[in-house]
């Protein structure tokens, strides 16, 4: 159902010809229920904070989304709503809420590090060898002083992403391989047959939804998809590090 919805606004009546009646949790989720059929999930029901909406969680195979449904739930929409005087994207900081992921709950023996400067900024980074996002990012990244970045590497993208994983891993310096594939475009001279954690990343991806690469963790818990300038991961490692608990 989601994909036929317009990927950012769409009205929809869910219950054609129903009466406004809900205005509890139970109705919501049985109406939005029938609207999403039984192929998706309803993870959840809550109030959204704003407009008088509700918000329904819904699970689909890239991960949760977020639908919003007026009170009376007659009518359902997909889309991004913002706070008109800051430009604040509810969605996003609702999403990000959603997904965070305990930083202590990261087995960061299944990544390598690469340390700027003291590196006592840490986050953790989802990142694919041919992840053409990945390699804008990773030039972000020398940009960058005082961090300490745990790459885990997540071959998901294309059939040669997973022989240059384990080929990183396996190389004497692995840090150095990583930067030297991606700033450089040399790819690593290891064979790749080692002892690795490839697969094990791969079952981690699975279990906290990470879909996409660049994928961040921050160690207050909180994920963000895509990567983003020095200067903006500059304060957002800043924000994690003070609601870090």
């Amino acid at each position: 159902m989601l994909k036929r919805l317009l990927p950012l606004l769409v009205l929809a009546t869910a219950l054609a010809g129903g009466t406004a009646v809900a205005r509890d949790e139970a109705t919501v989720r049985k109406a939005a229920e029938a609207f999403l059929g039984a192929d998706m999930k309803v993870e959840g029901i809550a109030r959204a904070g704003f407009l008088g909406l509700w918000e329904v969680r819904v699970a689909t195979p890239e991960g949760t989304r977020l639908l919003y449904t007026n009170d009376e739930a007659t009518h359902f929409f997909l889309g991004t709503v913002y706070e008109g005087k800051t430009q604040t994207d509810l969605t996003e900081l609702r999403m990000r809420k959603l997904n965070t992921v305990r930083f202590a709950d990261l087995p960061l023996n299944q990544a390598f590090k690469i340390v700027r400067g003291k590196g006592t900024r840490q986050f953790a980074y989802f990142s694919d060898p041919r992840c053409p996002y990945c390699k804008k990012f990773d030039n972000e990244l020398v940009k960058m002083d005082d961090v300490t970045v745990h790459v885990f590497m997540l071959p998901i993208i294309s059939p040669e992403s997973g022989p240059l994983s384990r080929a990183i891993w396996c190389s004497p310096d692995r840090a150095k391989a990583w930067q030297d594939l991606m700033l450089k475009d040399i790819k690593p001279t290891a064979n790749g047959n080692c002892p690795n954690p490839i697969d094990r990343n791969l079952e981690l991806g699975r279990k906290f939804r990470v879909n996409g690469t660049p994928t961040l963790i921050f160690v207050d818990g909180q994920r963000l998809s895509g990567w983003r300038p020095a200067a903006q991961l500059s304060q957002l490692l800043d924000q994690a590090q003070a609601n870090k608990q």
